[in-house]
């Protein structure tokens, strides 16, 4: 059976559009109370969210349903993603819940499930709550039914968690931070772990009205953040998206630090501490420079699918403690089960503080090579397979970047796009050669 509402990561769109709608999330917490019915006990499902308006809606509707399958729910209000995985586990739950849209406005919403060890679900998983959504919905009986309540200490115990990631040793004591939390999950919990840790820490983008999550700020729009870096004369800016899981910095200069960088900050880091050189998993779009940089330091670069689902099953297969995307989804498995925001820029101040050294000196050996990226729109089916002529001019640009360069060219897995992605160290050839193969692209339809 095929996955119809579950995607990359979890169910999500626009609110009010089927299937995020609050009766679709009824009957999915009721399906998803059923599939998580343990023999065992009580069924115990832990409920987050993120700031936007809609999340009280789908918070109250998914409560009703899992209450109704018999399960016992707990409500965390506003937290990240990554404290909902950590909680979880840490519960000894049945799953968790997560609605959130990450990144994107607040007229989206989205769900994300994690099991009892606070991982992403399983394709197995997710396509028995996609069969048990086609079932009639009941009740059960009413001494059957589960009970919710609120856990109060929720951010306390996430921030003790995140702070227990950084070295004893170790202390921000000294540094002025900026920290955007882009008016979503992390603004209560990111700025205490940094002030606790002995950081200055100066805070924007921590005043959510339901509707003004990742709006001009967090980690997709960093401008905000690189004028409040200088104007503050801080040594770093931290930049959150909406749920908590990816994370952007801001050097002291004003330069936007990405992903693909953090991953060699942190890698380097370890390495330096002593610990034996390991892989680092990468997506398709890691830049060429990050792994020529790693490769310098005896550090492999593995690269999945784009996705983060895909970047733990290749740190999985390889037992690699470290994974992540340039969007700034950095997986810690040593730390925890899931990209985490606060937890990956903690080990970054950590590489700081333990070299005496700007963010800036610590990537400076990594030289991102230009890329070109060009999303062309294709109609709905289109098979990038049966276009000869892309086929042939991309054969052709893969010769001309033999050994120096590199083309991606994939489906979309959201949108009717092919992308067409050129790396290589000469940014107007790369424009060039990504435009002739998105023209070949076009004239096929």
């Amino acid at each position: 059976m095929s996955r119809q509402f579950f995607g990359t990561d979890g169910i999500r769109g626009e609110v009010g559009k089927y299937p995020v709608t609050a009766d679709f999330m009824l009957k999915l917490g009721w399906a998803a109370g059923r599939v998580f019915a343990s023999a065992e006990g009580q069924t115990h499902v832990l409920i987050g969210k993120d700031t936007r308006v809609s999340g009280y809606m789908f918070e109250s509707a998914l409560e009703a349903g899992l209450v109704a399958a018999g399960a016992r729910v707990t409500l965390l209000g506003p937290m990240p993603t990554p404290a909902v995985a950590m909680l979880t586990r840490s519960q000894k739950a049945s799953a968790g819940i997560i609605i959130s849209a990450s990144h994107n406005a607040y007229t989206d919403n989205g769900i994300k499930f994690f099991d009892a060890e606070g991982r992403k679900l399983s394709d197995d998983l997710e396509v028995e709550i996609e069969r048990m959504l086609s079932e009639p919905m009941d009740t059960v009986p009413s001494a059957q039914l589960g009970k919710a309540a609120r856990m109060v200490d929720a951010p306390g115990r996430y921030v003790e968690f995140c702070k227990n990631t950084f070295p004893e040793a170790l202390s921000l004591r000294g540094l002025r931070l900026v920290l955007d939390c882009a008016h979503g999950a992390t603004y209560q919990v990111a700025p205490q772990v940094f002030t606790e840790l002995g950081a200055t820490v100066v805070v924007m983008g921590a005043e959510p009205d339901g509707y003004n999550i990742n709006r001009d700020v967090g980690s997709t729009s960093p401008t905000a953040l690189q004028a409040r870096v200088l104007s503050e004369q801080a040594d770093l800016g931290i930049a959150f998206d909406g749920d908590g899981d990816r994370v952007q910095c801001v050097a002291a200069d004003g330069t936007v630090v990405d992903g693909d960088e953090l991953l060699y900050v942190i890698a380097n880091d370890r390495v330096r501490r002593g610990r034996p050189p390991e892989g680092v998993v990468g997506t398709l779009m890691s830049n060429l420079g990050l792994e020529q940089a790693l490769a310098n330091k005896g550090i492999e670069l593995v690269r999945a699918k784009v996705g983060d689902r895909y970047v733990l099953e290749q740190m999985a297969e390889r037992g690699w403690s470290l994974g992540g995307e340039a969007s700034g989804h950095i997986i810690c498995a040593d730390l925890t089960t899931t990209g985490d925001g606060i937890v990956a820029a903690l080990q970054v101040v950590a590489a700081m503080a333990a070299a005496g050294e700007s963010l800036l000196a610590l990537k400076s050996a990594l030289h991102k090579l230009p890329q070109t990226l060009i999303n062309v729109s294709v109609p709905e089916g289109f098979v990038l397979e049966d276009c000869e002529a892309a086929v042939a001019e991309s054969k052709r640009v893969e010769d001309v970047l033999s050994g120096r360069g590199r083309l991606v060219l994939r489906p979309s897995g959201t949108e009717p796009l092919i992308r067409v992605m050129i790396e290589g160290a000469d940014a107007g050839e790369n424009h060039r050669l990504a435009d002739g193969i998105a023209e070949a692209i076009r004239q096929a339809h």
